[in-house]
Order: C-alpha cells, then structure tokens, then sequence
C-alpha cells in the first residue's frame, strides 16, 4: 500500500533484508497466547462516491474495493503518483457505470525516518510536514477529477488502533520474535540492503547515496514460514498478481527462499510505537499496508480490526507500481495469513514513466510534475494521454510534442471536430431539434452495429485493466462516426432538398448519437468532457449522473430533443510550430487562452455550413 515510491522510478526494489546468515540472532524469549484467527467475513455496509452512478446491483452485492498505494509524503506529489492514481479512477469510474457499489480507497503513508529528516530540512515538524503534503496530495487529486470514497494518513489514530490490534494478533500467531540485526541500512530506501545488490562505496543502487552501518535490535516477522502457503496460493490463483509476467517475478522470488524481516526500528523515533514495547516503532510498510483495512473504518466509531474488515474487505484491486511489488505481493499477504484474514484478489503491478526517454523520480530530481501540466492542458488531455498512450503495465513514455499531438488528433479532432460540425449543421437546417429518433434514424443501417460491436470490445477492455486498448476501441468509434460523415455528405444533401434533405437530417442524428455514446464509454478517462459533449446534447446534469453503462446501447436520442448551440467541446493545443507561425504572419486560426499558460486553438470547423 504505502507507496514508499522510493522514487526513482527505475528498477524493482530490492530484497527488504540480507541473507539469514548477516543476522546475529539473540533469541528472547516472548509470552506467545494462542494462536487467533477469525474466519472470513463478507463484506457489506459499503461507501458510495458522491459521484456514484445508479445502482442496478442488488444492495447485499459485495462492492469492489480498489487501492491505490498510499504516498510517501517526503516530498509533494509527482507524474508517478498521479498516473496510478489516475488509473485507478477509470477502473473505479467504469465499475460504478456497471452500477457496482465501489470503494476507492487512496491516502498517504506518514511515518518513518525519511519524513522526520525531510520535516527538520524544512524547519518544520514531522506532523506539520506531513499536513501539508497529504493537504497537496488532496488538491492534486480534486484538479485531476479523482472521485476517491476514502482518504486514508497513516496518522490518523483510527489507524493506529487498527495496526496496533493487526500486530497483536501476528505476535498471537507466533509469528514476531526479537533478535539483533547488524547490516548497511539505506535511509531513502528505509530498509536494509545486502551487500551483494550495493554499487561501490555501499551506495544504493536505487538512491546512488551511501548506506550506513547499523545495528540495531528489532522485532521480526517470520515470513519464512508462510513460503509454502504463498507458494499454493499462486499455484492456486494466477490470477492473483497480474500481469502475468509480474507473477514470474513473484514466483521467482518466492522459489529463492524467503527470509524473515524486520517489522520494527529502534532507532526511529516517528512512527507507531511497538506494543508494550515504546522504545521501538512498527516498520513502515507493517504500519502502511494496514491502511487498505483501516480505511474501511467507520470514523463515528471506535475502531475495531473485525469491523473494518467486515465493512468490504478483501480488496478487489490493489493498483500499485511494480517497484513495491514485492511488499504487497510476497509480505502483504504473508502477514494477513499470520493475521487469519482473506488476502486481496488482485495485485496489478504497472510500468514506470519516463520523460524523453529519461527514467524520472523525486529522488534524482527529474520528475514531471502533474500540477504543470494541468495547468498547461487541462484535466482531461493529462488523464487521456497517459491511459491511452501506456499500455497498463508496461512503462511508458512522456514527451511535450506527442502529447499535443495525441491529444490535438483524438480529443480535439476526432471527437470534438465532429460533434460540432455535426451540432453547426443541426443548427442550420434544423434549428438545432433533431427530426426523429435515434433507433429509428439507424434502422436497417449497419452504422449502428459497427458502434455496438466496437462498444463491446471497450467494456472487454476496461475490465481487463486493458485501458489504453479501451481508449482505442472508443476513439474507433469516433473514426467510423467521422467517414460516415464524410462519406454521406449531409451539408450536399441539404441542398438537394426533399427527401435527400430527409436522409441528411436522420445522418445527424446518427452521429450525434454516435458521440453521445462515446461519451459514456470514455467517461472513466475524460469525465469532464464527457459531461461537455452530454450538456451539448441537451442533457441536465441530473441525467448525465444517472446514465450507466447500459446507457451505451444505441437508441438514447429523442425526436424533437433540442441540442444546445455549437461550441467546442475540447480545445486545440496550438504545438511550437503554429505559435512561431504565427509570430511570422502566418495565419493559424483563432486562439483562445487556455487554463494555465499555453494558448489553444478552437476546432470550430463545421463542414458546409
């Protein structure tokens, strides 16, 4: 959970703790009670988004709980961050469009070492540090239309009940013990490395900073134990870490041996401190990934580990990076077997950006930042670019030039174009009132099967977590809806008159139900302009809230349903080229300003009119 996002997007972290044999065990003896476990519970009494569409499912249906990591705040968020994130609103957005109670589930992971140095860098507090960056990790989330249902902080004390009782019933399994460890410990990282996986001068490979030597003595999970459980769990279900090739990772680092780590610090002093034990604190990932349970706790009352769990876990979807892969995949679910509690169903492990080919992160100080180009583009451009041009789960790529390209040519072209050339033309000769309905416009025209068909490959996409091909499968759908266009020329068959004009002002109406499909199908990507092109429609915003998944299917526009008049939905980026252009006299069209610093230009071609 907790995105301990060291960072660097580069590789996969490395092991948590060295070989057994670096460790200098100093048994001692603990008072062991018998071991506890409570069976599974379903999940039930879940929370709704405000943004919730109409539920179709029955009310006793188990919700689907999605997460995304929760954000290290040693510094404000970045392009990482916000892309899983992202992400996983589409997932959460097209789930409650099938009418499934959702429980989106994101937040911040506050403790450790690295927060108390960052707060003293910056002459501040550990709690007010973090504050402020949880603070801006909201305001990030609201710019980029993130409809999360739960926001969960580490320090939050609901949280910290619910780790502390999680921890009692792990040591209640027998499975904490003490012991000393000695070894080269990365402060960015905060966990210790082996020797074998540092650069020369103990530098970590992922941070390129020196370790340091240290001793400590801590309390251990015995994660060796559950190497067999964990091993038939993935046999059993393959599914469970996708994709498939993150599963090889797993499976190859489970078949290598697993080894106990350290749950505690001795000597960090901001964090959960140890039951019954105040000199140490819980680790914190042991801390963070509680946050996925305690987030499902009702803040009216008192917190209670069952409780939360009964309120809608196990988790559906965990989204995450693939560089803490290792924690939720191999010690997450170790430790919620110790704890006798129902492992997630889905790890899904995606890439890494980079930027003109650059790997990128907070710690080697090249990031993107997604504050810049919101302000730069607009919500919509930054949440339909990295979903459509990165294949979810594979790394991708960031670059100015492509990004105004891809967005200019599908949003504003392919979509925008042709809703208001198509809305100009209703206006002209049909005073913006469409003649007839939708169904009966299409009937006997295989247009419409073309739009059902390439409907039904975006749903088989979007839940697949294949969101860049579901974004292909709707763009389709504005490609046929822009040569059906051309190809029967309604504005010539206008001026025909009789029943030629008859046929063009059915056409309109078949493209314009074309994009109010669209719409719905590309709301998990781009909400706000599909709310845009649903006002242009003639829609309240009280029936674009309601409209479902179902509310694809062809037949959604009425005769005598009045269109609102034409204006661009998305505008279009104007790229270097066109600005030096224009600097030269050469004339580009009209430009408007845009929501930050780069100017736009309006796609407001509208054909014969």
């Amino acid at each position: 959970m907790a995105v301990r996002i060291n960072c660097s997007i580069q590789n996969t972290l490395s092991l948590l703790n060295p070989p057994l044999s670096s460790l200098r065990f100093r048994a001692s003896p603990l008072k062991l009670n018998p071991q506890f476990r409570f069976g599974q519970n379903p999940s039930r009494g879940a929370l709704f988004c405000t943004y919730a569409t109409t539920d179709i499912t029955p009310s006793n249906a188990e919700p689907f709980v999605l997460t995304t990591p929760l954000y290290y705040v040693n510094a404000p968020p970045h392009m990482g961050s916000a892309y899983t994130t992202i992400a996983a609103d589409a997932i959460a957005r097209f789930q409650r469009l099938l009418g499934k109670k959702v429980i989106f589930i994101t937040g911040t992971d506050e403790h450790g070492e690295k927060i108390a140095t960052a707060a003293m860098a910056q002459g501040s507090t550990p709690p007010d540090h973090c504050n402020l960056i949880s603070q801006s990790y909201k305001a990030l989330w609201k710019d980029l239309d993130i409809s999360y249902d739960k926001f969960i902080r580490t320090t939050d004390s609901k949280h910290e009940a619910i780790v502390k009782e999680f921890y009692s019933r792990v040591l209640d399994s027998g499975d904490i013990y003490r012991a000393d460890y000695d070894g080269l410990y990365c402060v960015n990282c905060e966990e210790y490395k082996d020797e074998k996986e540092l650069l020369d001068n103990n530098c970590c490979p992922v941070h390129l900073k020196p370790c340091v030597s240290r001793k400590e003595d801590n309390y251990f999970f015995a994660l060796s134990k559950y190497q067999k459980a964990l091993e038939e769990t993935l046999n059993k279900n393959p599914n469970f870490v996708q994709p498939s090739f993150r599963l090889n990772e797993v499976q190859s680092w489970i078949k290598s041996g697993l080894r106990d780590f350290s749950i505690s610090r001795a000597s960090v002093d901001w964090g959960i401190p140890v039951p019954d034990d105040k000199s140490q604190t819980i680790y914190v990932w042991f801390d963070a990934l509680l946050g996925y349970i305690s987030a499902l706790s009702d803040d009216q009352e008192q917190p209670d580990l069952l409780k939360s769990v009964s309120s809608g876990w196990p988790a559906s979807l965990h989204l995450i990076g693939k560089d803490i892969l290792r924690f939720h995949a191999v010690y997450w679910p170790a430790m919620l077997m110790s704890a006798g509690l129902s492992l997630p169903k889905m790890v899904f492990g995606h890439g890494f950006l980079t930027k003109d080919g650059m790997k990128m992160g907070k710690s080697l100080g090249n990031t993107l930042e997604p504050n810049d180009l919101v302000d730069k583009f607009g919500t919509d451009a930054v949440r339909y670019f990295f979903l459509r041009e990165v294949e979810f789960g594979s790394d991708g790529d960031y670059s100015e030039e492509r990004f105004i390209n891809i967005v200019n040519a599908h949003l504003a072209n392919t979509v925008g174009n042709l809703l208001n050339r198509t809305l100009g033309l209703l206006k002209k000769n049909c005073q913006s009132i469409l003649v007839v309905d939708s169904a009966t416009a299409a009937e006997g025209n295989s247009f419409k099967d073309n739009v059902e068909n390439l409907v039904d490959k975006a749903r088989i996409h979007y839940e697949n977590l294949s969101l860049s091909s579901a974004c292909e499968a709707v763009l389709e759908i504005g490609n046929v809806g822009n040569s059906y266009m051309d190809q029967r020329a309604p504005w010539s068959l206008f001026k025909q008159g009789d029943t030629a004009a008859e046929a063009a002002a059915k056409d309109l109406v078949i493209i314009l139900e074309t994009v109010r499909i669209i719409a719905i199908a590309l709301f998990p990507v781009t909400p706000s302009l599909s709310w845009r092109i649903y006002e242009q429609l003639g829609y309240s915003r009280d029936q674009f809230d309601a409209a479902t998944w179902k509310d694809t299917k062809w037949g959604g526009l009425k005769g005598g349903q009045v269109m609102a008049q034409p204006k661009p939905v998305f505008a279009r980026i104007e790229n270097q080229t066109e600005v030096e252009d224009k600097s030269k006299g050469v004339a580009v069209g009209k430009t408007v300003k845009s929501k930050g610093k780069l100017k736009l230009k309006q796609a407001q071609e509208v054909a014969g009119a």
